[in-house]
């Protein structure tokens, strides 16, 4: 055994109980640090999924993202003119040549494209209004880009193809309802246009603001409702590679013209939480790791302490001050090591636990808390144990490195 690693190992067993305490402290930050974030990224990459899974990877709308200059503004470019509410003569809005654009779309590779009207519609049933937001689709088209088929927990899209009076509820909005499958509800569309409309599916999605707030029918009807006969203000896009979906996009709208918003941007404010979330769980559980450091910084330090005369005689015999700060180092390193180990074990039980919690909310009495344990975790925790270790050992290494032996043995004497 080197000579360094063995006083090390000596220093650390003379002391066994702050040395025990040291680990432990070390072993509870790597646990925690492990788990919650473990918890943490399982939330969010549910939800995330969930957001992906039931969502277009792209959407194509009918906004211009970059109006083109007005007449004005070229005729005077160096005056002081501003040009604002440019509204378009055409007051039906939609994509224009939208089935050229889907046309298109279908001969590129890795992408299906569904069309869309979306629009508002008022449920009516048993004397109650109910603001919705009606998506009028292709059913056949809208199974190749979201997940509604999977969603659909009653019913199925077949049936609204079949059934050009039929309509797909939330399942939490048919129970706030009291409809069911075979029920008959009015929906008025903002026109004033209303129609008898036929429940022929329900779907959950987890996701409460569309379960409640959105519908589909089929685009015809939807179209009927809004008096905009072959209308689409929507283009949905799912993508083979989810990665591409901002390239994808940019490609799109730049040929194109109308906006093409990736899932990224549509839901940048929840991914900017997420984030914010990452940074304080990382802040909090990556303080217990420091305060960690603090308790080997103790144990060092006492070392160094009551090791001064011993440290005196091993700088008189020929060790150099690297060999005495090594041997600190070596100290921390040690209870760094051990204690990460520890907390890898520790933390693999806590997830294991967690994994087992009941989901708070959920409507499923099956569903669990989520956990995402990833080899990343694991590695960043550990860097972070054995860098507070080794940083907290170094400090009164190097004091005890600068000792001088002639002082401390006639001191001693």
């Amino acid at each position: 055994m080197p000579l360094a690693l063995d006083i090390a190992r000596a220093h650390l067993l003379g002391r066994r109980r702050q040395s025990l305490v040291a680990v432990l402290g070390v072993t509870l930050g790597v646990a925690f640090f492990i788990a919650m974030s473990a918890m943490m990224h399982g939330f969010q990459n549910y939800f995330r999924t969930q957001i992906v899974d039931s969502n277009p990877h792209i959407m194509i709308t009918d906004e211009i993202r970059r109006p083109a200059r007005q007449p004005l503004a070229l005729l005077h470019p160096e005056a002081a003119v501003a040009v604002t509410r440019v509204l378009p003569r055409d007051p039906v809005r939609g994509i224009a040549n939208a089935g050229a654009i889907l046309d298109a779309l279908g001969r590129m590779a890795g992408l299906a494209a569904a069309p869309t009207l979306r629009g508002q519609l008022i449920l009516r049933r048993a004397g109650r209004d109910y603001a919705v937001a009606a998506l009028g689709i292709d059913p056949v088209r809208e199974a190749r880009v979201t997940q509604l088929a999977g969603n659909l927990v009653a019913g199925s899209l077949d049936a609204l193809t079949r059934q050009s009076n039929g309509v797909i509820l939330g399942r939490a909005l048919a129970v706030k309802m009291g409809a069911g499958l075979g029920d008959t509800i009015t929906g008025v569309a903002t026109t004033g246009a209303s129609a008898a409309l036929r429940v022929v599916g329900l779907f959950s999605t987890g996701i409460e603001t569309q379960d409640l707030g959105q519908v589909y029918l089929q685009l015809a009807r939807e179209q009927a409702l809004e008096n905009r006969p072959l209308v689409v203000n929507e283009i949905d896009i799912r993508l083979d590679d989810i990665t591409r979906s901002v390239a994808m996009a940019k490609e799109i709208e730049g040929r194109f013209g109308f906006k093409a918003a990736p899932w990224e941007e549509t839901y940048s404010r929840i991914l900017a939480v997420f984030l914010l979330q990452n940074i304080i769980m990382t802040t909090v559980t990556g303080a217990i790791l420091v305060v960690a450091g603090f308790g080997i910084f103790n144990v060092i330090s006492t070392v160094v302490l009551e090791k001064a005369r011993d440290i005196a005689i091993m700088r008189s015999i020929g060790l150099s001050r690297r060999v005495i700060v090594r041997i600190f180092v070596i100290e921390g390193a040690l209870v760094g090591s051990v204690g990460t180990m520890l907390g890898w074990l520790v933390a693999m039980a806590m997830a294991a636990g967690i994994a087992r919690i009941p989901a708070p909310g959920a409507t499923d009495p099956n569903e669990t808390m989520r956990v995402a344990q990833s080899v990343d975790l694991y590695v960043v925790a550990s860097l972070i144990a054995m860098a507070a270790a080794i940083g907290a050992a170094w400090l009164p290494a190097r004091r005890a490195a600068r000792t001088d032996p002639l002082a401390v043995i006639r001191g001693a004497t």
